[in-house]
């Protein structure tokens, strides 16, 4: 079990890494960019789970699981992959100075203006915004942060994984004849 959570943990997180990053990349200078194009790159990469429960199902189970060991197949799947995620974000925010949070909030500013946003409130934003960004300097603030925006999406990628495996009939094994 510990290598099939191994294996689909890390290639799940690198692929959704990988997704994110492109996306900001891509974006330059709006880095929030199409926040449903990342919840989708998230549970494209978080699919894994699936894959790795009917695995584990199939190799390890005989082709029989019940609900909760396949969702603690799954959870543990999605654990290590928010953590992989986590990791390479760290990895990519020294690799560009930090300078992701400071890009945020200039383009989540410019943003509001642009929608018209004035006076108190946009000051409000203004005042948000950068206590924000002193939060997200501290790693006790950042890291927990950052596990909460895939984790969550990796929990319902468990659940619905589980649910839909503990049918031996859903995507059963193949017979060996």
């Amino acid at each position: 079990m510990a290598r099939i959570v191994f294996v689909y943990g890390l290639i799940s997180g690198l692929v959704v890494i990988g997704g994110i990053i492109a996306t900001v990349v891509l974006n330059g200078d709006t880095p929030h960019g199409n926040v449903w194009l990342g919840y989708l790159i998230m549970l494209l990469g978080l699919s894994l789970v699936l894959v790795g429960v009917k695995q584990y199902r199939d190799q390890v189970r005989g082709g029989v699981i019940g609900f909760l060991p396949a969702l603690g197949v799954g959870l543990a799947i999605a654990v290590l992959a928010s953590l992989a995620y986590v990791a390479a974000w760290e990895a990519y925010l020294a690799a560009t100075d930090y300078a992701f949070m400071d890009q945020y909030v200039s383009a989540t500013l410019q943003a509001r203006r642009a929608e018209g946003l004035t006076g108190e409130a946009y000051k409000a934003l203004e005042r948000d915004l950068a206590e924000m960004a002193v939060n997200y300097r501290s790693p006790v603030f950042r890291l927990p942060m950052t596990f909460i925006e895939i984790f969550p999406v990796g929990v319902l990628v468990a659940l619905v994984s589980a649910g839909l495996l503990r049918n031996s009939r859903f995507l059963p094994a193949k017979s060996r004849s």
